[in-house]
């Protein structure tokens, strides 16, 4: 795997299907989220994501047990989260569930984290919303020590003091996952991801380009400024949302009814404005892949490209038709589109194996150092 990474994500909505009424259930829901997980590979996605959700109408809350099931089924698919809470959960035992997916998928796992979207799980945790901010930056700082101090003592505001703790199991070959902090209009995330050197994952179903621009250069800038690297040397993540069929017209009339219902985005604009104004794009093969590489002139050089392709009702038979017209027609384009011209000095997506070579060349140049 190099360049940039393509991938799937899903928040794992229950939705009825307005073409015909039907609700999945929960277990349906629950088993169709790993077959699309297992297509991804197999149609040749990089990586799966799965957003955590306590509350109706969703379903994924136990994000490692799922990548649990996946990793043991799969050999080369990256599981991911889009995302997973760092407000709500306690840092110590996600670094520890983390690190144990880590190991049992022999490093294929990253995280996305951010502070969700739903107010009401806040106080299902012990948390209050209006702390989210400060328990996302406190939250985050004391998972990011947990993973790299063996012995910790640690102090902060929202939880109780550690004093000679190590978590268990530690981080695989010395190494914690990657984390992308996952933001669509705060700067503060963007600041944080930037401050650690970590990724920043904007996904913009929502947004127009302008606004994608603005944060996605904030972080850029404020990499570069904590001294992590030029700002093209940022890791950057999109995520935005395809129909794809051979000819548009046949997308746009399948899509409508979906769209038009759709929790996140149903009963307001119309599909076309909606398309006009967002990376929304139902299409064709060659109308995906342009609305898709239309963003490295926005964004620039990026790493990480997600697409939500089973929301609003979706039937899964549908879903694995989408991907596999995907994994024909639209990944191999993309990938060599996005590879022409990249510059040689901007990372790939970071892989638990690069991580580690980094590691070792940090270690050798210390040691000639010293």
């Amino acid at each position: 795997m190099s360049g940039i990474q393509l991938g799937v994500f899903s928040v794992g909505d229950i939705t009825p299907d307005p073409t015909t009424g039907r609700t999945p259930t929960q277990h349906e829901r629950i088993k169709a989220l790993m077959q699309i997980g297992l297509k991804a590979e197999e149609v040749g996605f990089d990586v799966f994501a799965l957003g955590e959700h306590h509350d109706h109408p969703f379903v994924p809350s136990a994000l490692t047990t799922m990548g649990a099931f996946l990793a043991a089924q799969t050999e080369r698919l990256v599981f991911s989260t889009s995302i997973a809470h760092i407000t709500t959960n306690d840092p110590v035992l996600m670094a520890e569930q983390y690190a144990m997916l880590q190991h049992l998928s022999d490093g294929r796992v990253d995280l996305m984290l951010g502070r969700g979207n739903t107010g009401p799980v806040y106080p299902w945790f012990g948390k209050d919303i209006r702390d989210g901010l400060k328990l996302a930056v406190e939250n985050y700082d004391l998972l990011h020590q947990l993973w790299r101090t063996d012995v910790l003592d640690w102090q902060g505001q929202f939880r109780t003091p550690l004093q000679g703790f190590t978590s268990t199991p530690r981080p695989l070959d010395g190494v914690p996952p990657f984390v992308w902090h996952g933001s669509i209009r705060s700067p503060e995330i963007a600041e944080q991801a930037a401050y650690y050197g970590n990724g920043y994952f904007h996904n913009n179903i929502f947004w127009p380009k302008q606004h994608v621009e603005r944060m996605v250069g904030f972080y850029r800038q404020r990499f570069e400024h904590y001294g992590h690297g030029p700002a093209d040397q940022a890791y950057v993540g999109l995520g935005g949302q395809v129909y794809v069929r051979p000819n548009s017209q046949d997308a746009v009339r399948e899509f409508r009814p979906f769209f038009d219902v759709a929790p996140v985005y149903g009963h307001g604009p119309t599909l076309e404005e909606y398309m006009d104004q967002t990376p929304l794009t139902v299409g064709s093969p060659q109308q995906v892949i342009e609305r898709t590489l239309a963003y490295r002139e926005v964004v620039g050089d990026y790493q990480r490209q997600m697409f939500l392709l089973d929301h609003a009702g979706l039937p899964l038979k549908t879903v694995l038709e989408q991907m596999d017209y995907l994994g024909e027609h639209v990944l191999p384009v993309l990938r060599a589109e996005f590879a022409e011209g990249r510059p040689a000095h901007v990372p790939d997506a970071p892989t638990h194996a690069t991580l580690v070579a980094a590691r070792q060349n940090d270690q050798q140049t210390q040691e000639v150092s010293s």
